[in-house]
């Protein structure tokens, strides 16, 4: 548990530590719990548990504290449907739920771009880190890319 200040207490300290280190353009992967996290991060980025937590509420605190790039189309990305659930429509409640909490946080509009399934998984293992969650929504998965702080924040 984190012990400070205005320290959201889902955010453990490996997180946090993570978070403190990416610098500007690092990505890191909220993944949910049908992700592929430990294989993904053979292949290079740091794996972080969360077992038990959603990626809502940690999207919701994390980006009270890291900022988003603001240098690109989208910081935001998540794993595109693949043909057969597209042709079912699919429904991904949890991106509304992500695009509200963006909306929230960034002053600017944040749209979230959509990564076929194989091109996440490579984009993933370029990841700083990989957040291992307990969500459940199918794709769930989610990278953010930082962005830098300035001189007035």
């Amino acid at each position: 548990m984190v012990v400070l200040k205005g320290i959201p207490v889902i955010l453990s300290p490996e997180l946090l530590y993570a978070l403190a280190q990416m610098g500007h353009g690092d990505e890191i992967v909220l993944a949910d719990a049908n992700f592929p996290s430990s294989s993904v991060c053979a292949a290079g980025p740091r794996e972080i548990r969360a077992d038990g937590h959603g990626i809502p509420e940690l999207l919701e605190a994390i980006l009270q504290l890291l900022p988003l790039d603001a240098f690109v189309e989208s910081p935001a990305m998540v794993m595109e449907l693949v043909e057969k659930h597209k042709d079912e429509k699919l429904p991904t409640p949890v991106w509304d739920k992500y695009q509200r909490l963006l909306d929230a946080s960034e002053e600017q509009k944040v749209s979230i771009q959509k990564i076929e399934r194989f091109a996440f998984y490579e984009r993933a293992k370029k990841a700083f880190a990989v957040v291992a969650t307990g969500e459940k929504a199918l794709y769930g998965n989610l990278i953010l890319k930082k962005g830098v702080i300035s001189s007035g924040q």
